[in-house]
């Protein structure tokens, strides 16, 4: 399977098309800017969400779900909101087609509705439309509310998982009685995002802030989780938002407070998308495919009984069959999510060997097993690790007596290793530019079709206007990530105009 993936150093946005296609995640659909998402790929999805929906509801938050169709008068309400998704709208103008004979199928023009329909692009709109029934006491706050759901902006670009028209989501939405009950709220939020970014994806984050000029339209405020993939682009994986009183003032969210004075309710939205597929698969696949963090992984091991003949084959399988019942009664944890591993014996004896074994490789099973003639002789087996190719990522003669224990334990180690990888790798992608000359230097013009590129994460100041940081997305093609938490915080001067600088910021190039 390697030699139809393109190699990374080669052009490293095939290379991702390429690993997408072979590992069987989606295909492009019909619909111009849609995907299919195909069973490994939803199968990765389902895993992301179990995570995330856990420590969701272990922060108190409950799922509903809200309507697709928006009136367009609601969007309307909230002028950023409606300034900032406008371009994006998929719009429903009529409820009916209209079937005649010899003539093609055709929209009834007498079927026109009322008011216009938007494809909800997000829910803050119809969600405190809502709120507005379900909130007249302090004892009806706070309302934490998350909605797993589709939704719809009509890219112009798009690009599988990435960046679609439509996808897949969550959004939460929570409904406070002080500002500093929902400022709380946002920063919890971001956490959490940070925590399964890191714990469950094994891929490191920068948090923090965005800029005015980046931040969601309607939000007082936006913090974000960002991660480097291996052409050294950002990646926003995930955003929480302060909203402040804006959009209880826009649909008359209000409340009697314990004084018994009437009070605007206070608001926050966050959300992580399918993009966290793209994400996983930028992080951490190679040339040979997808690489998956056992915590995340559809399958956790798959065995390859080996043989030439039935007689030969018999034995391997019934001790690959052992094998599997012994890793799924492990005693079962958080670290899969009190889940059985999931295991799968190959049995596709009229391919060879190392068609099969490739086969597992470039859909990023963490472990696989092989069992042959030999092996049986030796009571034994063969280990073989995805995140480390070739024979480095070997062992030979592991014990079948201990080989479920050494397993578990080798799943733990891999998606520690593929943590520290990406984060080594990141952390050597980070740098400082002082001026505007060795800023340039850093994100030279940019080659369609480029593969592995020298780009980083820059530190450097910023003088806080939104004309500068325009300027420089103009000319460089570099936004501001962030302004992250644990970053550099000195004074200084900018590096575009000179003028004064609180602290440093994060630029990079972007998905």
């Amino acid at each position: 399977m390697a030699d139809v993936i393109t190699k990374r150093a080669a052009n490293y946005a095939q290379w991702y098309l390429d690993v997408v296609k072979e590992a069987g995640l989606a295909d492009n659909s019909d619909v111009r800017g849609c995907m299919v998402i195909k069973p490994t790929g939803y199968a990765l999805w389902e895993k992301m969400q179990r995570g995330l929906d856990k420590l969701f509801k272990d922060t108190d938050h409950v799922n509903a779900y809200f309507p697709l169709f928006i009136p367009m008068s609601y969007l309307a309400k909230e002028e950023q909101m409606a300034e900032g998704f406008a371009k994006e709208c998929a719009v429903v103008t009529h409820y009916r087609l209209k079937a005649e004979a010899g003539k093609p199928l055709h929209v009834d023009p007498s079927a026109e509705l009322e008011e216009p329909l938007i494809i909800r692009p997000t829910s803050e709109t119809i969600i405190w439309n809502t709120y507005k029934k379900w909130v007249q006491s302090y004892r009806d706050l706070p309302l934490l509310i998350n909605q797993w759901c589709n939704v719809v902006r009509w890219e112009m670009r798009t690009r599988l998982f990435l960046r679609t028209a439509e996808f897949l989501w969550q959004e939460g939405h929570t409904a406070h009685a002080t500002a500093a009950e929902a400022e709380a709220e946002t920063l919890q939020m971001v956490r959490v995002y940070q925590k399964f970014a890191e714990e469950w994806m094994a891929m490191p984050v920068m948090v923090g802030p965005k800029t005015d000029g980046q931040k969601f339209p309607g939000a007082v405020y936006t913090l974000c989780i960002e991660a480097m993939m291996q052409d050294g682009k950002a990646l926003q994986a995930g955003t929480s938002h302060f909203l402040g009183q804006n959009f209880a003032k826009a649909f008359d969210v209000t409340f009697k407070d314990q004084n018994n004075k009437e009070e605007f309710a206070w608001a926050t939205s966050w959300g992580v998308s399918t993009r966290l597929i793209g994400g996983l698969i930028m992080t951490h696949s190679d040339d040979n495919g997808l690489v998956v963090p056992p915590r995340l992984a559809p399958t956790h091991v798959v065995i390859v009984p080996l043989g030439k003949n039935d007689a030969e084959r018999g034995p391997s399988i019934a001790a690959a069959e052992k094998l599997a019942a012994e890793l799924r009664a492990l005693p079962r944890d958080d670290f899969f999510g009190y889940e059985p591993i999931s295991v799968k014996i190959d049995t596709m004896f009229d391919k060879q060997p190392g068609f099969r074994y490739a086969e597992h490789e470039v859909r990023g099973v963490p472990v696989r097993v092989e069992i042959g003639p030999k092996d049986i002789e030796k009571s034994a087996c063969a280990v073989a690790r995805r995140d480390v190719p070739g024979k480095e990522g070997k062992q030979f003669g592991v014990p079948l007596a201990s080989a479920a224990d050494h397993i578990s334990k080798l799943l733990r180690d891999i998606q520690k290793a593929l943590f520290d990888r990406a984060k080594a790798f990141r952390d050597s992608r980070i740098t400082t530019a002082n001026t505007l000359d060795e800023f340039k230097a850093l994100f030279p013009a940019e080659k369609e079709g480029a593969g592995e590129s020298g780009l980083k994460f820059v530190y450097a100041h910023w003088d806080g206007t939104r004309e500068t940081e325009d300027r420089v997305q103009a000319e460089y093609k570099a936004t501001i990530r962030c302004l992250p938490f644990d970053g550099p915080q000195e004074p200084g001067a900018c590096v575009f105009t000179g003028k004064p600088s609180a602290r440093r910021v994060i630029f990079a190039r972007a998905y």
